[in-house]
């Protein structure tokens, strides 16, 4: 009888020898899987990083290219104001040209008229 229950002892440590073979060949597909998600879950991220710091690029560029415009417009504006100024300024030293102008023949008429 002993060696009735040694037998069967023996066959259920096999059996038992075979289903922890079997369950250490999942977990270790399991692991395998899920170190292959970490991985494409890393390479999206890595993915990810790279289109947030083109983003990041583009609007740097983007904001230079706006600078330089407004400074190109602020430059015409002034251009713009400075010719004016000038044209005005012209046209007020030309009438100021002529008014004294003016004011010395009325003065000579008046000598002329003070003088008869």
């Amino acid at each position: 009888m002993n060696s009735k229950i040694a037998l069967a002892a023996a066959l259920a440590a096999l059996a038992l020898a075979g289903c922890s073979k079997k369950e250490s060949q999942e977990l270790k597909q399991d692991a395998a899987a899920l170190a292959a998600e970490a991985g494409q879950t890393a390479e999206q991220a890595a993915e990810a990083a790279g289109t947030a710091a083109a983003a990041a690029g583009a609007a740097v560029v983007e904001t230079g290219v706006a600078a330089v415009e407004g400074v190109e417009a602020a430059a015409e504006g002034t251009a713009a104001a400075a010719e004016e100024a000038a044209g005005v300024a012209e046209g007020a030293a030309s009438e100021a040209v002529e008014a004294t102008g003016e004011a010395v023949e009325k003065a000579g008429e008046a000598m002329q008229e003070a003088a008869k």
